[in-house]
């Protein structure tokens, strides 16, 4: 059977079954875990941070204790079993590429598939003797539950979209009550997802304004000074680009006009881009200055919204449809609004 790794640092122990040890978890999170949470969210080893799928065991569970399925991404792992102190419970752990449950589903990793090829690897039929799972509510998009009776006899049940909510779920015979099936997206939410995508741009951005940085410095348009302080304006303008669609504006999402985050995303770039040529009026006297100043005005919206755009998967303010509809027709903008914003750029730098 396809069980789990013992020798995960999170394992505390073991639980015999008929398929095999199954590797205990407790509720309560250790040091390196909270260590790995923290950093996940900065983006260092976001990608690693999983845990193997498979079946584990919360507490002392035995054959007619509840099956609970979540993603291997380890943060969702993790706010599952901290959700559930005191609990004798199933795990049953997907393999998500690392992905969390709500993006997996959009994805299709969290899918009937792999719930259907785990169910089998993991022997659960023989560890349990009911048969119902219990998912979460966000992976719906992903899981054909008829599909899932037909083909294992697991009936599938939506729980909350909360794993906080679980014990009052659980205790209520599972049933959901209207507020655990709100899914919310609050400032406090928000701002918890700006740090792996600031730091994701700024890993790319750090490249890109060392490079106009050199090139502003050697142009032949520019000399002494003069070159210096246009290369460092276009440092300054990459990083406010960079701020403004990863991080003012899933800060201030609820108040930018549309719905499209490419827009809200360019509305703020587009300020940015004002704001700058404000505090350089003098530049804009000659050719070369005003061709600068008409550059950021491409560069910065449309580095903005770009970045605007990956917090789409994971709000409630779109739809998976929509998401494509979107960047259907804003990505092809953005490279463009890009490839005129460069050639204006290199230009101003390089002209007599």
């Amino acid at each position: 059977m396809g069980l789990p790794s013992l020798k995960q640092p999170f394992v505390t122990g073991s639980i015999p079954t008929p398929v095999g040890a199954v590797p205990q978890v407790s509720s309560s999170l250790v040091q390196a875990d909270r260590l790995g949470t923290y950093k996940a969210r900065w983006g260092i080893g976001r990608m690693n941070y999983t845990v193997d799928p498979g079946l584990y065991a919360l507490g002392e569970p035995d054959e007619k204790s509840l099956v609970l399925v979540t993603a291997n991404y380890k943060m969702s792992f993790d706010k599952l079993r901290v959700a559930l102190p005191g609990r004798n419970v199933w795990i049953l752990v997907l393999d998500t590429k690392g992905i969390n449950v709500w993006c997996a589903a959009g994805k299709g990793t969290f899918g009937t598939t792999e719930l259907l090829d785990r169910i089998e690897s993991s022997g659960l039929a023989q560890v349990v003797t009911h048969r119902e799972l219990i998912l979460p509510q966000l992976a719906g998009p992903g899981v054909a539950a008829h599909l899932v009776k037909k083909s294992s006899g697991f009936k599938v049940i939506y729980g909350p979209v909360r794993a906080k909510d679980l014990p009052a779920f659980l205790d209520a015979g599972l049933k959901a009550t209207p507020e655990m099936r709100l899914k919310t997206f609050t400032i406090r939410e928000r701002i918890a997802l700006i740090p792996v995508e600031l730091v994701a741009a700024l890993k790319a951005g750090v490249i890109v304004m060392v490079a106009l940085f050199l090139i502003a410095l050697f142009g032949q348009s520019g000399e002494g000074g003069s070159a210096f302080s246009r290369g460092l304006f276009s440092v300054i303008a990459i990083l406010v680009s960079i701020l403004s669609g990863a991080f003012l504006t899933p800060l201030l999402l609820p108040w930018l006009p549309g719905r499209a985050f490419s827009l809200k995303g360019f509305i703020l770039g587009f300020c940015a881009a004002a704001i700058l040529a404000a505090f350089s009026v003098d530049e804009g006297i000659t050719l070369t200055g005003r061709l600068e100043m008409l550059a950021w005005f491409f560069l910065v919206p449309a580095v903005s919204a770009y970045l605007a755009m990956n917090f789409t998967g994971s709000s409630t303010y779109t739809s998976l449809s929509g998401v494509r509809k979107e960047m259907r027709w804003a990505v092809p903008l953005e490279i463009g609004a890009g490839i005129i914003g460069l050639a204006l750029w290199f230009g101003s730098h390089f002209i007599s």
